[in-house]
């Protein structure tokens, strides 16, 4: 017999008790404890899956599926692997159901179900038709405006599609569960549902998910312990590109990133990533380029840096795009490497474009554009800066220096500063001169002698 189980789940945190409590104990939220009713049978019920010995096991590829996407292609590691559940999220605005909603209308041969819970079938039928005509051989797409998960899983058994869109998975709820759309226990049991479904069918499913002012995915951290792949869409509505970066993906790398440009027929691949984030004129003092490698992209960004006398009582330090506790070490590399006081000035730091860099190999570049402002000093055009600093000032070698260089070259600069350690590993271009270092005291006697 079925019995009835009561807890209460704090909607923050997701932490339970089994009876309310005005404040959780684990995060600290008032008023944050709500009831949560489930049915529970008796454990062990009716087995639905068998081991099977490693040997047995095929090992063949599976095919992927082509999004006729190339950069979200690259974020999902090739494509779409059958059976795999997608967690994409983002701020309001920046543009997930409109790629999700292009994605579907565009896989080769294969109908897409679109099930939403925020939009009216009108309303993402006008959105279809801003972004044009689907490329020529797409399937069918059907749309369900429904947030019932009962519901968007009796139509996938009607319509059987190749895959699956949920927008958004903090408003499907099931009936099974008392809760409120949104709530820890509604959305973990969503996602465990639709995963079962994805296992189960090899149906792909696409989550989109929304975040918080923090930045975080909505609801339970396990959510993206569930899925397989967690992309990240980063952008501001202001600039018209977007970035989605696969931050989990057991299918590919990690920290893939996909380029986008927003336009009237939606969110086309960038033609040139590197070109985005490039000035298209001489630096100024302060700045500097840097080759950084996003995932197995390596990427050319602008680094800019801004040293002025502080106002203050203590001196600020801002960074934007960069790491902040990264610059803070680079300051004080430079005070005791080079010997020169930084407590009187204020240090902001930026990168072109609003791109998160978090590859240690762009230090040598942020050391450089620091550098350059505080000497009032502009870097010779067409270098390129690759090279990760140790606290001793020495410059580290870093990975995949060879595909630093060749994009460099693309871009059509000539001059390369980069560690001695890389230079054996790296072929000759034409074109560029490599300028090997070992410490931060050469680099400042090559960009400025």
């Amino acid at each position: 017999m079925e019995k009835r189980n009561s807890v209460f789940e704090c909607q923050e945190c997701g932490y339970a008790s089994p009876k309310w409590l005005g404040r959780c104990p684990d995060c600290g939220g008032w008023n944050s404890l709500v009831e949560e009713r489930r049915e529970r049978g008796r454990p062990g019920g009716k087995r639905t899956a068998r081991p099977a010995r490693l040997g047995d096991i095929s090992t063949e590829a599976i095919p992927r599926i082509d999004t006729r996407n190339p950069e979200f292609n690259r974020t999902l590691g090739g494509g779409i692997v059958p059976g795999s559940l997608i967690l994409l999220g983002g701020e309001p605005g920046v543009g997930k159901s409109t790629l999700l909603l292009q994605i579907a209308r565009s896989l080769e041969g294969m109908s897409v179900l679109y099930a939403s819970g925020e939009e009216s079938m009108q309303q993402i039928r006008l959105r279809a038709d801003r972004l044009g005509e689907p490329p020529a051989g797409a399937g069918e797409l059907y749309l369900l405006a429904d947030s019932s998960l009962e519901g968007i899983l009796a139509a996938v058994e009607e319509v059987k599609p190749g895959a699956l869109v949920v927008d958004s998975v903090q408003t499907a709820c099931s009936e099974s569960l008392e809760s409120a759309p949104g709530s820890m226990s509604q959305v973990r049991h969503v996602a465990v549902t639709l995963l079962n479904l994805a296992k189960r069918t090899h149906l792909p499913v696409f989550l989109i998910g929304h975040v918080t002012k923090d930045g975080a995915i909505a609801g339970p951290k396990a959510l993206e312990h569930i899925v397989d792949v967690v992309l990240y869409f980063e952008g501001e509505g202001k600039r018209n590109h977007r970035i989605i970066r696969a931050v989990k993906n057991r299918f590919g790398a990690a920290n893939e990133v996909g380029i986008f440009e927003m336009t009237s027929r939606g969110l086309l691949p960038a033609a040139n990533p590197s070109g985005l984030f490039l000035p298209d004129r001489e630096l100024s003092a302060g700045s500097s380029v840097v080759c950084a490698l996003e995932g197995t992209r390596p990427l050319l960004v602008e680094i800019q840096a801004l040293v002025v006398a502080t106002q203050y009582s203590n001196a600020r330090r801002v960074a934007d795009g960069v790491n902040y506790n990264r610059i803070s070490v680079l300051v004080a590399m430079l005070e005791k490497r080079l010997g020169v006081q930084m407590t009187g000035s204020d240090i902001y730091v930026s990168t072109a474009g609003g791109i998160e860099v978090n590859d240690p190999g762009a230090d040598l570049g942020l050391f450089a554009a620091i550098f350059g402002s505080l000497r009032n000093r502009p870097i010779a055009s067409r270098t390129v800066f690759v090279g990760e600093l140790s606290l001793s000032g020495d410059v580290r070698p870093v990975p995949q220096a060879h595909l630093r260089v060749r994009e460099a070259a693309a871009m059509g600069f000539s001059r390369v500063i980069l560690p001695a350690g890389n230079l054996p590993l790296v072929d000759p271009v034409g074109g560029i001169e490599l300028e090997p270092i070992d410490t931060v005291a050469e680099l400042t006697e090559l960009i400025f002698p």
